[in-house]
C-alpha cells in the first residue's frame, strides 16, 4: 500500500483554513479523510503523504494551522467539504461521500485525529505518534495507533500503548514502526505510509486485501518485521 495509487492528483486551496487534496478526476463519491498536522507544522510539511491518500481516491482536507489539537480545526475541513458537496453546480457537487470518514494526524494532530473522531460523522481514526489530546473513551469507530519505536518525544511505551490498551469498547490496533523517530512521518510519510492507507482502504473502501493486513489469525502485518510491536485487541476480527 506503500505504491501510489491509481489517481492523479490535485492541491487546492479550501477557503482560507484548509488544503484539500483531492483526485484530478472524480469518479463517482469519494471517501474523506480530515489531518492534522503536528504542532507549528502545515499541510506541505506532509505533501508526499497527503499527496499519497489522494492517489488512492481519498479527498484530503487537512487544517492550515500546527494546532490542531482541539479537532474542531479538522472537523471544520469536514464541514467544508460537506458544504461544497451539497451546492448545486459546484464542481464537488456529488463527488464527496460524507458517509465515509476517517480522522488521522501526526503529533499534537494525532491527538486533534482523536478529538475530532468523538463526533458522530467520523468513522475510523489513526493517529500518528499522537499527543494527549482527546479522548479513546469517545471513540465510536475502528482505531489504527501508530508509535515509533525510536520516538523520544512521544514515547510509545508511556504515551501511546497505554491509550491502545485502554480501548475495549471498539476494534483497535497499535503498530510501532521499528526504527521510526518522532518526525519519519513529516515528508511522504516514511514506512507509516503504507499502514496508514491500507487502514483507510479497508475501513473506507471496504479493500478486502487491504483488510487481511490487520484481521484474522494470519494477518499481514501480524508478524512483519517492520514492526517493533504490533498488537490486536478481542474485537479486531
Amino acid at each position: 500500500m506503500g505504491a501510489a495509487g491509481p489517481y492523479a492528483v490535485t492541491v487546492e486551496a479550501g477557503g482560507s483554513a484548509h488544503t484539500v487534496y483531492r483526485p484530478t478526476r472524480f469518479c463517482g463519491a469519494h471517501p474523506v479523510i480530515i489531518w492534522g498536522n503536528g504542532t507549528f507544522g502545515k499541510p506541505s510539511s506532509y505533501d508526499g503523504l497527503l499527496k499519497h491518500l489522494a492517489s488512492h481516491g481519498f479527498i484530503v482536507a487537512a487544517a492550515n494551522t500546527g494546532w490542531a489539537g482541539s479537532g474542531r480545526e479538522m472537523l471544520a475541513g469536514l464541514d467544508y467539504l460537506t458544504r461544497r458537496n451539497g451546492t448545486a453546480g459546484d464542481a464537488y457537487a456529488g463527488h464527496v461521500d460524507v458517509t465515509r470518514v476517517g480522522a488521522t494526524g501526526h503529533s499534537q494532530g494525532g491527538g486533534g485525529a482523536i478529538a475530532a473522531a468523538a463526533d458522530a460523522r467520523v468513522d475510523t481514526t489513526v493517529p500518528v505518534e499522537p499527543g494527549p489530546q482527546g479522548s479513546v473513551a469517545a471513540l465510536h469507530g475502528p482505531v489504527f495507533f501508530l508509535a515509533g519505536e525510536n520516538d523520544g518525544i512521544v514515547n510509545p511505551d508511556t504515551l501511546v500503548y497505554p491509550r491502545f490498551k485502554q480501548v475495549g469498547h471498539v476494534p483497535a490496533v497499535y503498530g510501532e514502526l521499528a526504527g521510526a523517530g518522532h518526525f519519519t512521518p513529516v515528508g511522504n510519510g516514511g514506512g507509516f505510509r503504507g499502514p496508514i492507507t491500507a487502514w483507510f482502504r479497508a475501513e473506507l473502501l471496504a479493500d478486502a486485501a487491504a483488510r487481511a493486513e490487520f484481521t484474522g489469525p494470519d494477518c499481514g502485518y501480524c508478524a512483519a518485521p517492520m514492526w517493533s510491536r504490533f498488537e490486536r485487541n478481542a474485537l479486531v476480527g
